[in-house]
C-alpha cells in the first residue's frame, strides 16, 4: 500500500482493505492481560453516577404532567435530593397545588425553594448552599472599574 493510500485510509477517505495489520491469531478470552487473572478496574474510577450518590452531589429534575408526580418530587427531596421542578407542561391549576405541596415540603423539612425561571423551581435541603448570580461576582477587580 502505497503512502498517499495510506494517509487517505487513515483520514477515511477511503477504505482500509490492508489485511496484513489484523492478527488471525487473535482469539477473544484467551488472554487476559494479567498473568491469567481477570482484569481489574482501578478502585479510584468510579462510574460518575456512583460517585454522585456517594457524596451527594445529584441533583433530580421533574416535568410533573399531573399532580400525581408531586410524590416523586416529595420522595427525592426527602432523601436530601435537590429537586428541580419543572410545570410548564401543567394546567395552572395544578401547577399551583404542586407548588403549594413544594411550600409544605420545605416548611417540614428545613429546605428552600427559588424560582428559576417562570414556572420553573429549586427545592434544596437545609445542607445545600445555593449561589446566585450576585453572590458569585467580586466586589472589586478588573471589571469593577468606577
Amino acid at each position: 500500500m502505497g503512502s498517499v493510500r495510506k494517509a487517505s485510509a487513515w483520514l477515511g477517505l477511503v477504505e482500509d482493505n490492508d489485511e496484513r495489520y489484523y492478527d488471525d491469531e487473535y482469539a477473544e478470552g484467551a488472554q487476559t492481560g494479567t498473568g491469567g487473572q481477570a482484569w481489574v478496574t482501578d478502585p479510584r474510577v468510579q462510574v460518575a453516577s456512583e460517585t454522585a450518590e456517594e457524596t451527594g452531589r445529584r441533583i433530580a429534575t421533574v416535568t410533573p404532567d399531573s399532580f400525581r408526580d408531586a410524590r416523586a418530587i416529595g420522595e427525592l427531596f426527602r432523601d436530601g435530593v435537590p429537586v428541580i421542578v419543572n410545570l410548564t407542561a401543567m394546567d395552572p391549576t395544578d401547577a399551583k397545588r404542586v407548588v403549594d405541596f413544594a411550600a409544605g415540603l420545605i416548611f417540614g423539612l428545613r429546605g428552600s425553594i427559588e424560582r428559576v425561571a417562570t414556572r420553573v423551581f429549586l427545592l434544596t435541603p437545609a445542607d445545600t448552599q445555593v449561589v446566585t448570580e450576585a453572590a458569585g461576582r467580586p466586589t472589586d477587580g478588573f471589571f469593577n472599574q468606577s
